[in-house]
């Protein structure tokens, strides 16, 4: 079939088809690196002085820093949870998985996303009706099993492991977005984004996270229609695109490809859901949010997530149909083919920087929250009960430099050049292992500490050559399989029930202004 090409005429305020010719993908000379710089700069600014707002008429003690004082409501919640899923995998990852698979990688990275989010009611209001004083998962963890330092150990560094992740893979995003639009050196656009980051974060704790969320979640949905529209538009609309799509194929026009299901999309789903339920992101909204609000907030959050990634989808469609190449043209990283279709096709300069806008904050956005997610870990499962008579304001600056920490971590890892892809299905190919263990503990009594601890840690040490030996498909199905059997027949053979009453009776360990009261103590490591 014959590739269509177009030859486009713009203005400021419509793009206008006018025949089927050439559609040339080139660099704008408008778009340098120094643009690049001053926009993440520009938006950097703009949250910063947000967050300085916030900080000065809601944060005054770590219990603020932490857990916004348990007073975030529907629409703070709603748009705080969207802007945390919202991240850099569903504004790149989704464009990038069109691309390379067509219709069944933006079905199986789409679905999967929103399901996620609604799944974690039953287990939220589980816990916030046994634990309603929480702060963290790990504490969580630790007080469901008597406080073993085992098992707060196994949960502290999942949680830590998770929040480093998800902040190197928005750094990586961030980089990527930049360098591809802009031209600006990858290492220098990963430095930039957590140091803008950091120091905003820094300012304000989750009251920062949740406000900084409700302003860019209104600034990314829209846009994103916007820029859908705009791009299908200027190519002529859906069906050149569609045409160009069958060219390579039917499969890239099916849902229901067993090769993606089996390369990606059942890791990818099982991981999506792990990182909801055993990420400290969403579980100190959980603890944030009013009682109420819990259920009706992440089910809306999950309905409302679904337009994004499918908009941002349809660009790796239309580079399918222009015939990207993944080497020439993007370096081998199919996750930089939206910031390479918007910033090529000839679109007005406000529609890439609008673009680039809604990707940036995006990355900003979960990585503040992960930055919060790691330093409330920190501050509760390591720093206090290491030192239980530590006051609050050092505790504080501690929980500030767990930051700092975490922000040169990622950075670490986004500067040794790893590709987006592999950087996340490995991750949650790892935090599968901890994904059924943790709902027992949840729901099942007879769950106990050896099965949680030796189950998750067995996953990992089973599954994981399996899935660098046999592909995705396997591993994932081995992780599942051995942190399944492990807690199960440990917990069938335990004749001792938990009484979940006893997680109501704790104190808030952060009732007081002065300090985290000694009963941290006994909820980490």
């Amino acid at each position: 079939m014959e590739r269509h090409r177009w030859t486009l005429i713009t203005t400021p305020t419509r793009l206008i088809p006018l025949s089927m010719n050439t559609v040339h993908l080139t660099q704008a000379t408008s778009l340098g690196p120094l643009q690049g710089l001053a926009t993440m700069i520009v938006i950097g600014v703009v949250l910063l002085c947000l967050v300085y707002y916030v900080k000065r008429r809601l944060v005054t003690t770590t219990r603020d820093f932490v857990i916004a004082n348990r007073k975030i409501g529907f629409g703070f919640g709603v748009a705080g949870l969207i802007s945390i899923w919202t991240w850099s995998m569903a504004v790149m990852m989704s464009s990038g998985l069109t691309f390379q698979y067509g219709l069944s990688g933006l079905f199986w990275f789409t679905v999967p996303n929103g399901l996620a989010v609604i799944a974690i009611i039953p287990f939220a209001k589980k816990i916030r009706q046994v634990m309603p004083e929480g702060y963290t998962i790990a504490q969580f963890v630790s007080s469901r099993f008597d406080h073993s330092k085992a098992a707060a150990t196994v949960v502290t560094i999942g949680m830590l492991f998770g929040s480093i992740i998800e902040i190197t893979i928005n750094l990586k995003g961030t980089s990527l977005v930049v360098s591809s639009i802009f031209g600006l050196d990858p290492r220098a656009a990963a430095a930039a984004g957590i140091a803008i980051v950091l120091v905003y974060s820094l300012l304000g704790g989750l009251w920062a996270s949740m406000t900084n969320a409700t302003l860019v979640t209104l600034f990314r949905a829209v846009p994103a229609a916007i820029i859908a529209i705009g791009v299908l538009q200027f190519v002529g609309g859906a069906t050149p695109v569609w045409n160009g799509v069958a060219a390579h194929g039917a499969s890239y026009l099916s849902v229901t490809r067993p090769d993606v299901a089996s390369g990606f999309g059942i890791t990818l789903a099982l991981g999506i859901l792990t990182a909801s339920l055993a990420g400290q992101e969403f579980w100190q909204v959980v603890w944030g949010l009013k009682k109420k609000e819990v259920s009706r907030t992440f089910l809306w959050a999950g309905a409302w997530f679904y337009p994004i990634p499918i908009c941002f989808g349809a660009l790796g469609l239309v580079a399918l149909a222009l015939n990207v190449d993944v080497n020439r043209d993007l370096g081998g990283d199919t996750a930089a083919v939206g910031p390479f279709v918007v910033s090529h096709l000839g679109l007005p300069t406000w529609m890439v920087y609008t673009y680039a806008a809604v990707i940036l904050t995006a990355c900003y956005s979960t990585i503040d929250s992960a930055l919060c997610a790691f330093s409330s870990t920190c501050a509760v499962n390591i720093i206090k009960p290491l030192v239980p008579s530590l006051a609050d304001r050092p505790l504080l600056l501690w929980s500030k430099s767990a930051m700092a920490i975490a922000a040169v971590i990622a950075a670490a890892i986004v500067l040794t050049g790893a590709d987006f892809n592999t950087i996340v299905l490995t991750s949650y190919a790892i935090r599968t292992a901890i994904l059924i263990p943790l709902m027992l503990a949840i729901f099942w009594p007879r769950m106990n500490v050896s099965g949680f601890v030796w189950g998750t840690a067995a996953a990992i040490a089973i599954g994981m050559p399996i899935r660098a030996r046999y592909g995705e498909l396997a591993g994932t199905a081995a992780i599942l399989l051995v942190s399944a059997l492990v807690p199960i027949v440990l917990g069938l053979l335990n004749r001792k029930r938990f009484d979940y009453a006893v997680l109501s009776r704790q104190d808030d360990v952060a009732a007081t202004p002065d300090t985290f009261e000694a009963a941290v103590s006994h909820s980490g490591t």
